[in-house]
């Protein structure tokens, strides 16, 4: 399978912003790409945004991303407040923060949930992002979960074997409060890696998963 790659001005940084409804959804849906990218030379400025944080879950939040983040350029962490559950009856409040994160970032990628996200949360960040972020590469992560909404995604990053493993981990580790949930298991987290792994031919059989709906291609071949 043929790789893209991302075009980058010289040694200019990549500018990141991750947007998670909750303390854990980015490192679920996009955990093993960001330690991927962030092991390249490449430098990484990320903006990282929770829209639900409070008390155990903001400081799981907090700890999860200063580690997971540590090897980048720049981090700029943002926790937000809204009631976990409650995101659409909240929408003018979200809607500011929004707006206010888009005075306060200017990305390459963004990274936010899927729009047909079945989690109203979930749901409600991804369709700001676009609102927000209308002329950026946007790439859709996948939370598996009890609705069974995953879909057909059409972009992969492979993963190392190490790479999936310290990603399994890091959850485990970061995230006690969501230890006692069934889901939240390192098989599942495995067994959708693998599977994401056989869909790109991933030369390790492990691989994240994304839906890019409006991608730029500028061929330099011939």
């Amino acid at each position: 399978m043929l790789n893209f790659t991302a075009s980058l001005d010289g040694d200019a940084p990549l500018r990141l912003l991750c947007i998670g409804a909750h303390s854990d959804d980015l490192e679920i849906g996009c955990g093993g790409t960001l330690m991927s990218w962030l092991e390249s030379s490449r430098p990484l400025h990320v903006t990282w945004v929770v829209l639900s944080a409070t008390g155990e879950r903001a400081a799981e939040a907090k700890g999860s991303a200063t580690e997971l983040l540590r090897r980048a350029a720049s981090v700029d962490i943002v926790l937000g407040e809204f009631a976990d559950g409650f995101l659409p009856s909240q929408y003018e409040a979200v809607k500011g923060f929004f707006e206010s994160l888009k005075r306060r970032a200017s990305p390459d990628i963004v990274l936010t949930h899927r729009l047909e996200d079945r989690h109203q949360d979930h749901r409600l960040a991804a369709e700001l992002s676009w609102n927000t972020w209308r002329d950026h590469v946007i790439l859709e992560y996948e939370i598996l979960k009890y609705e069974g909404d995953l879909g057909q995604p059409n972009v992969f990053v492979p993963l190392t074997a190490s790479t999936a493993q310290r990603k399994s981990e890091h959850l485990l580790r970061h995230f006690g409060s969501q230890r006692s949930k069934s889901w939240f298991a390192d098989e599942n987290f495995v067994a959708l890696a693998r599977l994401r792994g056989l869909e790109c031919r991933s030369p390790s059989g492990l691989a994240e998963a994304f839906h890019g709906r409006k991608l730029r291609l500028a061929p330099q071949w011939g």
